[in-house]
């Protein structure tokens, strides 16, 4: 949106378009801002409420966070929105898990930074236990559960999919152990090519089958010309779309099975500008 936030009637603007042009999912990242809280400040929405409000108003696309922070919530009260969430908007909620990198924002917020990483996992084996079992008890040294029950259920009673991005040992072991699916981020197809042996290796070592982990990758995709002239932004792809298309194919043939796309522009026009990239992808 030209460095500004998009308003609520761009974005469901946006996913209303993606539905009409065929996307499969549309995807809201977790983040209160970026920059010097103090001084030069890019803020952005909050992702729950905006997908409350997309589930409302679309019909058949689906819902992602990507990813939800774990430090910025009660991770039982998470499992108990995601429910919610998954009820209002008919079983279309995949729940994208993280730990955070954005140092500026906890700090801004008052959320810790530094044991992230162990607030995730407690946070991960609370919700992941709700969202299969209907209850938690978790004595964790960063987060408690009691008997947490999830009650009522929602559509799918076994679950609604989480999906954790990840790429350290650490991550990678809880994703295998704990998740349905894995998220790179956004990496060309010869990184995403790279990583993927210590997926395999993470779901051998958890004693799960690799092939029963969906994984997926974001592609960041120029479907329009610059408006002047200047560089590609790092791992941006350029082309025609027959072009984009055999470029986006790269993962599909690594076994990747879902692909965020990052559009550049990120806004109404690239949604539809995106239609030709889909099409040359199904000839």
């Amino acid at each position: 949106m030209d460095g500004l936030t998009p308003s609520w009637p761009d974005i469901l603007a946006m996913a209303q378009a993606a539905e009409t042009v065929g996307f499969d999912a549309v995807w809201i990242s977790d983040h209160v801002g970026f920059g010097d809280p103090a001084g030069d400040w890019t803020g952005a929405w909050e992702v729950w409420t905006l997908l409350s409000a997309l589930a409302a108003s679309t019909e058949r696309v689906t819902l992602g966070t990507y990813v939800l922070c774990t430090p910025f919530r009660n991770p039982a009260l998470v499992a108990k929105m995601a429910e919610t969430l998954d009820e209002v908007s008919g079983g279309r909620l995949i729940l994208g898990l993280g730990a955070g990198w954005n140092e500026t924002e906890f700090e801004s917020y008052g959320f810790p930074f530094a044991d992230r990483f162990d607030r995730f996992e407690d946070s991960l084996r609370i919700i992941s236990s709700m969202l299969r079992t209907g209850i938690a008890d978790h004595a964790g040294k960063t987060a408690q559960a009691r008997h947490a029950r999830l009650a009522p259920r929602g559509p799918r009673p076994g679950g609604l999919p989480i999906m954790v991005g990840a790429e350290g040992p650490r991550m990678l072991r809880l994703t295998a152990e704990l998740a349905d699916h894995w998220n790179y981020g956004l990496h060309l197809a010869g990184e995403t090519a790279a990583m993927l042996p210590a997926v395999d290796d993470a779901c051998r070592a958890a004693g799960r089958d690799p092939a029963t982990l969906t994984k997926s990758a974001e592609a960041l995709v120029r479907v329009l010309p610059p408006s002047r002239e200047e560089p590609p932004e790092e791992r941006e792809l350029r082309g025609d779309p027959a072009e984009l298309a055999s470029a986006l194919r790269k993962y599909e043939n690594l076994g990747i099975d879902e692909l965020q796309i990052q559009l550049r522009p990120n806004n109404f026009e690239g949604v539809f500008a995106f239609a030709a990239v889909l099409e040359a992808m199904r000839q």
